[in-house]
Formats: structure tokens, C-alpha cells, sequence
């Protein structure tokens, strides 16, 4: 291993959509219109069997063509999820919590492609996004493939970042072409085709896939009994992320510290030192510092709030603070102080995705995935997330994995001393699109 390569981030999310059908039940007289489905034959996956791979007709759009506001619509819509989505899981957890805002967007907005009516409304707004459907996916596709290209750019790139997607049909089952054609044509995912009539035979395929994706950190995304004979379909998206700090710490300078919990309790941590020129904010009742990658134009926010002003800083912290936040940065030197970490997290993200405004899509008697096969007789049984970040001297490792179950009817200083020996949030964001990769926060860094 050559020194560019010692200490790789490792930023790994994946995320799984399972559909179900339904059991047999009356037709629902709402009905898409014959002129709302698509005239063409549907690609089904009849007569193929478990283990074929089947493709839609359509190749992934290469260069989409998108405009620069629709670009920062998109943009603006997911880091206002984000917040929001923090606001719901800090509630829900009293400990340290990770995940990615950014693939669980992309896992739901391929779902959203299959949904109809209120169903696609709530969706639509309780993630924050802007843009009709047809503007959607393809400003997505820009997005994704803005951000890999630009892991691309250098000869010797000293960070990766690999997004992809994938479905896993049931075999025999007639999915539609525009569905299937929207998540090619944006997503660049193909069908793979799998039994659910043998349920864990099925989930240990999709597990291995993600286990693979995830460098092995994130095993058994999808628990026992997830799968039944019901199952239909499962959407996954992985993303993979591998950087080295622009300013490495000293692992020779790490040495325990003292770090302040929130009911005031101070336990020992290893803090890592740093003395480096980096942009800094000292704000009403918080300091922020930036930390880049080498290389990239990836960087993690570090977000510390005064003694006794963490829970305040967490319920003001939303799109329109962090966008204050970007704007008011500036260079200073600043002498850091900041903890190794290392923590896994785990979220059941349906309740708080009902509380944001999406709840038909949970209700087998109100949802609407009828774009998915013509009729109404999917919805979405549950939305589980599993996340893991290590945070060291050299940089960060990190895996994320969210399962979306569906069955029947996510003023400067000249030197600064910053030391984050309390309580923190911390963001990895994409510095050219604005992008908010992950969010978490360290109550407790040991």
C-alpha cells in the first residue's frame, strides 16, 4: 500500500426498497387512465428464471440535460431533508447517531417513480422535492454523475466515490416499461431476477450484493422475515466514498483529553491535535470548522456549540442555518482539538417519515404505487437504516445501509483554539453542489 492509499475514508451507503404484492382483494375503482400507461409492451420478466439479469431497452442518459436551476432546486430540496430528517431521528435516539440523508433521497425518489396521486404528493413533499417528476430524475442522474465525475478528474485520485443501483424482481411478474425505463434511463439499474417463493434464499442474494458494496461493514441489511412469498421487488442503491484529510493528524499527538458529556459527566477520550490554516466560523452560539479531503471537493463540517447550548444549536440547525453557516466561513488558523471515533447507528425510519407528511404510502388501503405495475396493490411496510463511521488521524470509514420494506393492500481571530471536547455535529457535504452526503452527531465519542 503506497502512503496515498494508507488510511483510506470509506463512505459506503446502500439502500434497499422491498416490494410486496398484495393479497387478492376488490379493484379499486381509481384507476391511471389508459392514455397514463405506456403504449409500448411491458419488458416482463416471464419465463425468466432466478439469477438472469434483464435490462430495460433504454440506455442510462449520459449528459442529461438539466438546468442550472433545476440543478440547485434539487440541491436545496435534499439538504433541507436532511435537516428535517435530523430533527425527527435526534428525538427518537438519546446516544450518538450517523446516516446518509443523500441515499436515502435517491433510494425513495426511485420508489417515487412508481407512485401515483396522493401518494406521489405526500412523497414529494415530505422529502423536499421541487421538481415534477419528469425534472426530477433526470436533475438526480446530473447530480450522481456530477459527483463521481468529479472523483475522476485527477490521473492519481486520492478519493473514490462510486454510486449504484440495482433492482432485484420477482421473476414472472409484469412490472411496467415506464417504470422500469425511468430507473434506467436516470439510475442506470437493471433488473436482476430472484425468487421471493423462497424468501431467504432471495434475501441472502441481496444480502451478499450489499455486504459486497459495503467493504463487509454493513451484514444482513435485510432481517430475517422481511421476505416473504408476497415480495416483489427490492431497489437497491450503494454508495462507496474513499479519502485521506487534505491535513492529516498526528497519530503521535493523539493523547487522552477530557470530553464533557451533556449531563456534565467529563470521561477521557483520545483527541487528536491539529495546527492548520482552515475555514472557521465563530457564530452566535457555536464555533464551526472545515475539515477537507485531499483531493476532493468533499470536506466534513464540524459543528461545536457553546457549553450548555447543544440542545438549542440541534433544534435551530436547518437548510437555512447551514446555508448562513457556508457563507460565513473563512480562512483562520486554528489550533483543533478534536476526538477519534468510532459507533454504529440503527434507525426504523418509518414513523418519522409518517410524521414529515408521507403516510398514504404506509396505508395498504390509501398508497398508490400503481406506476409500478399498472394497479394499486403495493405500499410501503417498513423503512430500516443501519449506519458505522470511524473517524481517525487519517481519515474516515463509514457504512450506511436503509431497507424500504413494501407489501399489501429516509469577526476572525488570527489564531483560533478550538477544542471539541463536548458534545458535536458533524456533516460530510459536497462543497460544488452543496450536496449533505452525511449527518450525525457525538455525544459520547468512546
Amino acid at each position: 500500500m503506497n502512503p496515498k492509499q494508507k488510511g483510506l475514508i470509506v463512505l459506503v451507503i446502500v439502500l434497499a426498497l422491498v416490494v410486496t404484492a398484495c393479497q387478492p382483494q376488490p379493484v379499486d375503482p381509481v384507476q391511471p387512465s389508459p392514455e397514463a400507461l405506456p403504449t409500448e409492451p411491458v419488458p416482463s420478466p416471464i419465463g425468466q428464471k432466478p439469477g438472469d439479469f434483464l435490462i430495460s431497452n433504454v440506455e442510462r442518459v449520459s449528459a442529461p440535460e438539466v438546468t442550472e436551476d433545476d440543478q440547485q432546486t434539487l440541491s436545496a430540496g435534499n439538504t433541507a431533508f436532511a435537516l428535517e430528517l435530523y430533527q425527527q431521528l435526534r428525538q427518537m435516539d438519546e446516544g450518538n447517531l450517523f446516516y446518509s440523508p443523500y441515499s436515502i433521497s435517491i433510494a425513495l425518489a426511485m420508489t417515487l417513480a412508481g407512485a401515483s396521486g396522493e401518494t406521489e404528493s405526500q412523497m414529494a413533499d415530505a422529502l423536499n422535492f421541487r421538481l415534477e417528476q419528469a425534472r426530477l430524475h433526470p436533475a438526480f442522474n446530473a447530480l450522481d454523475q456530477q459527483l463521481q465525475t468529479t472523483a475522476q478528474m485527477e490521473d492519481e485520485p486520492a478519493f473514490r466515490l462510486n454510486i449504484a443501483n440495482s433492482l432485484w424482481g420477482q421473476k414472472d411478474y409484469p412490472f411496467l416499461a415506464e417504470f422500469l425505463d425511468t430507473l434506467a434511463r436516470n439510475y442506470g439499474a437493471g433488473m436482476n431476477i430472484v425468487d421471493y417463493g423462497q424468501p431467504e434464499q432471495a434475501r441472502k442474494i441481496i444480502n451478499d450484493w450489499v455486504a459486497g458494496q459495503t467493504e463487509d461493514k454493513i451484514q444482513d441489511l435485510i432481517p430475517e422475515g422481511a421476505l416473504d412469498t408476497l415480495t416483489r421487488l427490492v431497489l437497491t442503491n450503494a454508495i462507496y466514498f474513499n479519502a485521506t484529510w487534505t491535513f492529516p493528524f498526528d497519530p503521535g499527538a493523539t493523547r487522552p483529553g477530557d470530553f464533557t458529556l451533556l449531563d456534565n459527566r467529563v470521561i477521557q477520550a483520545p483527541m487528536m491535535h491539529l495546527s492548520e490554516n482552515l475555514a472557521y466560523l465563530k457564530g452566535e452560539n457555536y464555533q464551526v470548522v472545515e475539515l477537507p479531503y485531499y483531493n476532493s471537493p468533499i470536506s466534513m463540517l464540524v459543528f461545536l456549540p457553546d457549553d450548555g447550548e447543544f440542545e438549542v444549536f440541534e433544534g435551530n440547525l436547518d437548510a437555512n442555518l447551514l446555508d448562513e453557516i457556508r457563507v460565513g466561513l473563512h480562512s483562520t488558523q486554528v489550533e483543533l482539538s478534536l476526538p477519534k471515533f468510532k459507533f454504529e447507528s440503527a434507525f426504523n425510519l418509518s414513523d418519522p417519515l409518517k410524521a414529515m407528511g408521507m403516510a398514504d404510502a404506509f396505508d395498504s388501503e390509501l398508497a398508490d404505487f400503481s406506476g409500478m405495475t399498472g394497479v394499486r396493490e403495493l405500499y410501503i411496510t417498513d423503512v430500516v437504516h443501519k449506519a458505522y463511521v470511524d473517524v481517525n488521524e487519517e481519515g474516515t470509514e463509514a457504512a450506511a445501509a436503509t431497507g424500504v420494506v413494501v407489501g399489501v393492500v429516509s469577526m476572525p481571530a488570527d489564531q483560533v483554539t478550538l477544542r471539541v471536547d463536548r458534545p458535536f455535529v458533524f456533516m460530510i457535504v459536497d462543497r460544488i453542489s452543496g450536496t449533505v452526503l452525511f449527518v450525525g452527531r457525538v455525544l459520547d465519542p468512546r
